[in-house]
């Protein structure tokens, strides 16, 4: 398995590298938005670690942008690695399609477990063949990652959000637990109940006729969400 590790701080682009390949993969680096994008066409890697910080360009001026450009063309996993544990930049991780968001300082252990993880996620979506979901005003097809609302609108979804919804709906009626959606999201030791509330909240404004006043997604204080249909 190969790693593309992206961070301008070659001091840490090392040591995340290092860490990489003392648990048995690969690693590839750059440095800046420009050679990412090369080397993520040119080696093809299983999977991209990724600071936000980077220099850029006009059109790819951080590590939003590039992977938002890259999840345009691609489902490869990427972790965001950075400094910046801010809501507004959880909310612009989980936008732009990122599959996890790691801060620094970080524990190489830790940055193995969510490799790992996220790795391991990858791996069982491809094994398996999810049905595709219909109800009274949507229908949601995880395989292309889409969902067709009442109205003939079809929205995309990101990798995160297409598990959020499917796990919601294979449990429709059903409370689900903060832990249960992280587990079924992000895996063991991975994500965060921070992440969990702002992935759902992205979800709404893409299925709900009004994600302020939401139908389907329904909070259940104090325990998590339940999916439910309209009666």
């Amino acid at each position: 398995m190969k790693v593309l590790v992206v961070d301008d701080d070659r001091v840490v682009a090392d040591l995340v590298a290092f860490t990489v390949r003392r648990a048995g993969y690969e690693a590839v680096m750059a440095n800046d938005a420009t050679s990412a994008l090369r080397r993520w066409a040119e080696d093809k890697p299983d999977l991209i670690i990724l600071d936000i910080n980077l220099p850029g360009t006009p059109e790819l001026k951080d590590g939003f942008a590039i992977c938002k450009r890259i999840r345009s063309e691609s489902d490869i996993p990427i972790i965001l690695l950075t400094v910046r544990g801010e809501e507004e930049d959880i909310v612009y991780g989980l936008e732009a399609g990122a599959d996890d968001y790691v801060l620094k300082p970080f524990s190489p252990r830790q940055l193995v477990a969510r490799i790992q993880t996220v790795l391991r996620r990858v791996r069982t979506t491809e094994i398996s063949h999810p049905a595709s979901f219909s109800t009274d005003g949507l229908e949601f097809d995880p395989k292309l990652r889409e969902v067709r609302l009442e109205n003939g609108t079809t929205k995309t979804l990101t990798p995160l959000e297409n598990r959020l919804l499917e796990s919601l709906m294979l449990n429709t009626g059903h409370a689900l637990t903060t832990d249960d959606l992280i587990s079924d999201v992000w895996g063991a030791g991975g994500g965060s109940s921070e992440m969990l509330r702002q992935l759902v909240k992205r979800l709404r404004t893409k299925i709900e006729t009004d994600p302020t006043n939401p139908f389907y997604i329904q909070n259940l204080p104090g325990l998590g969400y339940a999916f439910r249909l309209r009666r």
